[in-house]
């Protein structure tokens, strides 16, 4: 509950200042599957991530972004792009990594209600629709643009 109304003040705020943000998002593959997950105050599933913090590198983000609601230590990360959104009233800037390389050593924090491991092609209906677009070019090979709106 707690979430829930941290996240309503979020959406006042960016009602009232519309903001320019910058986040990240991590595609965790494990073979031909994904790891997602879904947020105590949100329905749906969503990629691992969220907002950079003062004085925080895209790729430092990624990585405590990725331990803070997986769990999860990334080794090697590669940049898929950077996207950008105009929903809620602000202007949110992504920078989406790809990992095939992590362990799990920790668990997610208390803003993560689940995390679970879909494969590529089933992807769950309940998906963030921009992630799961991005998921399904990933997965056919088609991601041709890597920057753009979502």
């Amino acid at each position: 509950m707690f979430y829930r109304f941290l996240y309503l003040g979020f959406k006042i705020y960016c009602f009232i200042f519309r903001p320019i943000r910058m986040g990240v998002r991590v595609v965790m593959l494990e073979g031909e599957s994904v790891w997602l997950i879904r947020h105590t105050y949100l329905g749906g599933w969503y990629l691992p991530g969220g907002g950079l913090n003062k004085w925080e590198s895209l790729d430092r983000a990624a990585r405590r972004e990725a331990r803070e609601e997986t769990g999860a230590e990334l080794d090697e990360i590669s940049l898929l792009g950077i996207f950008t959104s105009y929903k809620q009233w602000k202007t949110d800037h992504t920078a989406v990594f790809l990992c095939r390389d992590f362990k799990f050593v920790g668990n997610s924090d208390a803003e993560i209600a689940e995390m679970k491991l879909f494969p590529l092609e089933r992807l769950p209906e309940d998906m963030y629709d921009v992630h799961g677009a991005l998921l399904k070019k990933v997965h056919a090979g088609t991601l041709r643009s890597n920057f753009g709106e979502w």
